[in-house]
């Protein structure tokens, strides 16, 4: 975006002038001290941590109140719901299981242990089904709810999706002048939200009302790949509306690099700002935060951490940026659950059943010590 920089040109005099008048010096003077300050002002802005202009974006966007507190935001990390090692590949039992979990933690009943019917809202014909959806119109018209807490809101992380298209272009360093990045721009977004359509399906087969949005779509963006503008009011109408908000890493535009990538942590981390979420929940493909890499036989799961410092961790990539978010959520007193996709401990924690002296629980627990 080309108003973002600071562009500056200097005229030939064709060397036939000497001296320049008062007016014109006076002018060059002004002129220079204006480049100076801008210069200044830009310095100060790099400087400026991304969590406070965060904290800064949070508090400029409204707060219409929510009809009851945000009860979870939950994060599906791309590596649990996705084959990372085959491009743009879905790991359907790993979605599907990760889904069912999301339906029993919002169910509002405990039933009687009998099979639930589940009103399926995906009603759309896949390439390949022989015949229409059925769609049963008297029975569902004759419900009284939905019997779910819907107030939960999911973000997903890319996996194979997105990735390959963004690493080609380079499309997180900017530059639209460049046809490599318009085009990765374009393509990138294509994979990541085709991955949201397919999570907004798999939770609709679940009779989770889900509606996928994207953050390119609903006006974010960023300044030097940090979060700047950030309107949720389509989110909280959503949830007012009694909807689940399905968010997903996005390439966005950036008022100084034209474009970047907006990852799916930073997203969570606006949000539980904004909104106060009683709790949030990762499900990654390990059981939780480890001492080192998870890999190396001698790892030892973390339980819980308070009052985080990476530093004193062996994490590296997308844990070490997971580790990071959760220590500014925990410390606005909200707790964080980073735990497997599809199991028994997974589902515990979309509930919200763990404390700290759980031993039969795997996971890790991020809290402030406030």
């Amino acid at each position: 975006m080309g108003s973002g920089r600071l562009q500056h040109s200097r005229a030939g005099d064709g060397g036939g002038v000497r001296e320049t008048g008062t007016a014109d010096k006076r002018n060059k003077n002004y002129h220079t001290t204006q480049r100076d300050a801008a210069r200044r002002g830009a310095q100060i802005a790099d400087r400026r941590s991304e969590e406070s202009m965060a904290e800064e974006a949070a508090q400029e966007q409204p707060r219409p109140t929510a009809p009851r507190p945000i009860r979870c935001i939950v994060k599906l990390g791309g590596a649990a719901i996705t084959n990372k090692g085959e491009l743009e590949s879905i790991n359907e039992d790993s979605l599907r299981s990760a889904c069912a979990q999301l339906r029993q933690a919002m169910s509002e009943s405990e039933g009687d242990g009998a099979p639930e019917k589940v009103l399926g809202m995906d009603w759309s014909k896949r390439h390949g089904d022989p015949a229409d959806p059925a769609v049963d119109a008297e029975w569902i018209a004759g419900m009284a709810g939905l019997g779910l807490d819907t107030n939960f809101i999911v973000v997903h992380g890319a996996g194979s999706f997105g990735h390959f298209q963004a690493s080609r272009s380079a499309v997180h360093k900017g530059g639209l002048h460049s046809t490599l990045v318009k085009a990765g721009f374009v393509a990138t977004r294509i994979s990541v939200t085709s991955l949201n359509q397919e999570i907004v399906r798999a939770l609709a087969r679940e009779g989770i009302p889900s509606v996928g949005m994207s953050p390119f779509a609903c006006g974010w963006s960023t300044s030097q790949r940090k979060l700047a503008s950030a309107n949720a009011s389509q989110i909280i109408q959503s949830l007012h509306a009694g909807f689940v908000p399905v968010l997903h890493g996005d390439a966005v535009l950036d008022e100084l690099l034209d474009c970047t990538i907006l990852s799916g942590d930073v997203i969570i981390r606006h949000l539980a700002q904004l909104l106060s979420p009683k709790y949030v929940v990762f499900l990654t493909d390990v059981h939780g935060v480890y001492d080192r890499p998870p890999t190396d036989p001698d790892a030892v799961l973390l339980n819980e951490i308070v009052e985080i410092s990476v530093a004193a961790h062996d994490t590296t990539g997308g844990m070490e940026t997971k580790i990071l978010e959760a220590a500014v959520i925990a410390r606005l007193g909200i707790d964080v659950y980073i735990t497997k996709a599809g199991t028994e401990h997974s589902l515990r924690a979309l509930k919200g059943d763990v404390s700290s002296d759980t031993e039969d629980w795997l996971g890790t627990i991020i809290r402030s010590s406030k």
